[in-house]
């Protein structure tokens, strides 16, 4: 996964590089392709991937499934992110003096 890419950008590119290799011949299990989204996450997506891992059973998970909990991490992500942005710049104090 590339620096601030989305989900759902990095799962286009992961599907037509996918379909690509399959115009040529190299077929994916869902095991297998699910495995390389997991590994492509970057550091900051390895407690959600260890979650998935732990939580699921990998050979039977749908693409579908992993893409939308993935998905759901990324908002929850995001608005955490955004409420933390927020709360510094609500923390401005400014203090007022007066000279005689």
């Amino acid at each position: 996964m590339k620096e601030n890419e989305t989900i759902v950008e990095m799962i286009t590119r992961f599907t037509d590089i996918v379909n690509g290799l399959e115009a040529l011949g190299k077929t994916y299990k869902e095991f297998e392709k699910v495995m390389k989204i997991l590994r492509s996450l970057p550091s900051k997506w390895h407690t959600k991937v260890t979650a998935i891992q732990e939580a699921k059973d990998l050979i039977k998970l749908p693409m579908e499934e992993l893409i939308g909990s993935l998905m759901t991490y990324e908002i929850n992500l995001t608005k955490k992110l955004q409420e933390g942005e927020d709360k510094k710049k609500k923390n401005i104090a400014l203090k007022a003096t007066t000279k005689d």
